[in-house]
């Protein structure tokens, strides 16, 4: 049995603090849990997850991750409740600036489950899942 017990909350630093909780707040129906305004921080949930969003200093001077080749996040998954709310989504971001979509819903592996990939607003590597049922 592992000592830990499950993610408390994640927590990101990205170019444009406003842009990235409108993201969450009205593209994915986060619910706004808090600020600190002079850190500058927003604290996002779900219900489940938690986010907490900071501010980057200098974003213009910030060097974009690439999975390839830095140490670090590499992505994050979020679980949605199937494939039906998979593909919404899916629709739903294609509309949305900022948003650059990696790959459509598709089967994970041999499947029945499915997922997609996708760089929220400031380039950070998301990921939906839709268990099968």
């Amino acid at each position: 049995m592992a000592l830990t017990q499950g993610t408390h909350h994640i927590g990101l630093t990205v170019p444009d603090i406003n842009a990235t909780r409108d993201f969450f707040v009205n593209v994915l129906e986060f619910q706004p849990v808090g600020e600190v305004p002079n850190y500058p921080a927003y604290f996002v949930s779900d219900g489940t997850s938690l986010l907490t969003l900071w501010q980057a200093v200098e974003p213009d001077h910030a060097i974009p991750f690439n999975r390839k080749t830095n140490i670090g996040l590499h992505h994050f998954a979020f679980k949605v409740d199937g494939v039906e709310t998979l593909k919404a989504i899916y629709e739903k971001l294609k509309t949305v600036p900022g948003v650059e979509i990696e790959f459509a819903p598709e089967l994970l592996g041999d499947g029945p489950t499915q997922h997609m990939m996708f760089a929220i607003p400031g380039g950070i590597r998301m990921e939906l899942t839709a268990p099968a049922r």
